[in-house]
């Protein structure tokens, strides 16, 4: 779903000075609230004018490039001059900024300017989405002031609370040759119950379409020195006036106002102390004219206050509202919450066939008043990728090396619009929508193929043809669900998984890899029974037709049984001689053993001799058998006759 953006170019205002803390979420840091403001392209941290902290450019994904206004000087602050682009080229389709956020509720504001930065001449066409949901659209040509002075977009979004990763994904898709381009992210953490979101926060992001002051001008923090407790900027309206009506405005003379600056949503006092009303006859009406997307529906918010000293009891101002031509409620300010205080009134505006609508006030009793006025689109969020496929397929973007340029980044399958990663294919499954085809043949890919693809148990197709990937085949290949497997041309060793092959695989391209031992009976049928299957070129394999016959011992990978009897037979008679070498060597004793220690029971002299007496007479035997062999090998008896 495409959105048309409603450019909202916000100058930063002159004046200066501090806000404090309390007043401005962004001035508490990333580490205490999850709070950022990040100049994108800049290089250097700074502090603002307006005493926030901001941060260089940080938590982009890989292939873009920074990169600075054509006129730096028409800018007063430092994070609308840097840049970041993200070229198609380098960079692919999607492009994000991986924002570490904890679950819950968040203002986002983004600022984007062209103002010629690559000397073209020409603004470029992207989409946006957070959550995995398109807010934003640009398209060019951007309106003149837009592409001069830049433009602001702001929103409310949940994070995602079901992912397993901690980050929270802004992203950039690139139509055509355009290269999307941004100025500067802030995003900071919102009351829970703000707009609303007990029923619709956890289910739609909210897009500003138009946030007035009625009787202000532009104010707010990070742009003047009035806070907001929000950190929401206020614009004036007069741009948005049907300024063939005539008004006047009416302010609350210094009178405090009371009801303002509350949770969850904290509208500023500052916007209540001022408002519009008609001028001249009684019978005008106030009507603003805001641009709309009629595919959607709207939040819109209205601001009163009874700011006129005048009006001391109800029944003296009374207005009906009118939205879209359809009348809608009528209001007594005093009669709901008295003179001098803040009282807010919403309603959802749905099924508008003009993309301008009309918010009307019509007097009843007297002339109607306006403080303030804010229209939101209700974004629903898109269906993401189920949590589980999503890390595995974050796992194969690091094992599989994918570069850059292929714009793997943010959902792999969110939004729908877009299928922004390259080679991937998604289906709506039962809780969400799941992986169905990776093609990424012929992409120059390096790396390996992680088991973590396990997980994609809904993938009926994998072409990871002609890269030049290396390592074993993982066992997770083994998806009940692949019809075709091509794996062809790459280097992938060892023995094939027999846990591949099932009953709905028809096409298996293994050839020209380096793998070995015996091909899996299970995987060899997928071709008996007329699917095909290439195991060519592959000189390790072997055990089916075709193909060599594999050793004695081997089969699908490994030892058979009669391999392993053999491996057991052979480790046992090995044990065994080394038994019996043992025991001749060390235990047994032959008759011409001698024990040269000394029995425990022979301690005393007469003992001693009598061994010894015992070593003699053996020792003269042996050299008397010596002796009586002549030197012509006859035996003698020991006289000199010879026999």
């Amino acid at each position: 779903m495409r959105l048309l953006l409603l450019l909202l170019p916000l100058l930063a205002a002159a004046a200066a000075g501090a806000a404090r803390d309390s007043d401005d979420p962004f001035l508490s840091g990333a580490q205490a609230n999850h709070s950022y403001n990040i100049d994108c392209g800049g290089a250097a941290d700074f502090t603002s004018a307006f005493g926030r902290r901001w941060l260089a450019d940080r938590f982009f994904s890989a292939g873009g490039n920074a990169g600075m206004v054509a006129e730096p000087h028409r800018f007063p602050q430092p994070q609308e001059r840097t840049l970041r682009f993200f070229p198609p080229s380098s960079a692919g389709k999607s492009s994000c900024y991986s924002l570490p956020l904890a679950p819950g509720r968040y203002y986002l504001r983004v600022f984007s300017v062209y103002d010629n930065y690559n000397s073209k001449l020409r603004s470029p066409s992207f989409d946006v989405s957070a959550a995995a949901t398109l807010v934003l659209s640009f398209r060019s040509p951007w309106p003149e002031t837009a592409a001069r002075y830049g433009a602001y977009s702001d929103l409310i979004f949940p994070s995602d609370s079901s992912s397993d990763s901690d980050a929270t994904d802004v992203c950039f898709y690139s139509l055509s040759t355009d290269a999307p381009v941004v100025a500067s992210i802030e995003v900071a953490p919102v009351h829970p119950l703000a707009y609303d979101g007990a029923t619709t926060g956890a289910d739609v992001v909210l897009v500003n379409y138009g946030r007035l002051t009625c009787g202000n001008g532009l104010f707010g923090p990070g742009f003047t020195n009035d806070s907001d407790a929000f950190s929401r900027v206020w614009q004036a309206g007069t741009d948005f006036r049907n300024n063939d009506l005539t008004y006047d405005a009416i302010t609350a003379g210094g009178r405090k106002i009371f009801g303002s600056n509350q949770p969850p949503n904290y509208f500023p006092t500052k916007m209540y102390r001022s408002a519009v009303t008609t001028g001249g006859d009684a019978s005008n009406e106030i009507e603003y004219l805001m641009p709309v997307d009629t595919r959607m529906s709207y939040m819109v918010w209205l601001h009163f206050a009874e700011i006129d000293a005048g009006v001391r009891a109800p029944g003296q101002r009374v207005f009906d509202v009118m939205l879209a031509g359809r009348n809608v409620t009528r209001i007594d300010i005093f009669k709901q919450v008295g003179g001098f205080t803040a009282f807010k009134w919403t309603y959802i505006v749905e099924n508008l066939t003009s993309s301008t609508m009309s918010v009307r006030l019509v007097p009843v009793v007297g002339r109607p008043i306006l403080c303030g006025l804010e229209n939101y689109a209700m974004v629903p969020l898109e269906t993401r990728t189920v949590p589980h496929q999503a890390a595995a397929m974050k796992a194969l973007k690091d094992s599989l090396k994918i570069p850059a340029r292929m714009g793997w980044n943010g959902d792999p399958c969110a939004p729908r619009t877009w299928d922004a990663w390259e080679g991937v294919t998604c289906h709506p499954g039962n809780k969400g929508l799941v992986i169905t085809q990776l093609d990424l043949a012929s992409q120059g890919l390096k790396g390996f193929i992680t088991d973590e693809i396990s997980h994609l148990t809904d993938l009926v197709s994998l072409n990871l043809s002609s890269n030049s990937l290396t390592g074993s085949l993982p066992p997770g290949l083994g998806q009940p669900s692949l019809a075709t497997l091509d794996l062809s041309s790459n280097q992938f060793t060892g023995s094939i998984p027999g846990t591949i092959g099932s009953s709905k695989l028809q096409t298996v391209l293994l050839n020209s890899n380096a793998l070995d031992g015996q091909v899996p009976e299970k995987l060899y049928s997928v071709g008996v029974h007329g699917g095909v299957i290439d195991l060519s070129g592959n000189k390790g394999l072997c055990g089916v037709p075709t193909l060599p016959a594999c050793a004695l011992f081997w089969e699908k990978g490994g030892l058979n049984k009669t391999g392993k009897i053999a491996l057991g037979a052979s480790f046992g008679l090995l044990l065994l001689v080394i038994l019996i070498v043992v025991y001749i060597v060390c235990i047994r004793r032959g008759p011409y053993d001698y024990d040269f220690e000394f029995p425990q029971d022979l301690t005393s002299i007469s003992a001693i001799s009598a061994k010894r007496n015992r070593y003699q007479r053996a020792k003269s035997v042996m050299l008397a058998e010596m002796d009586a062999h002549n030197t012509d090998g006859f035996y003698t008896n020991g006289n000199g006759n010879t026999r």
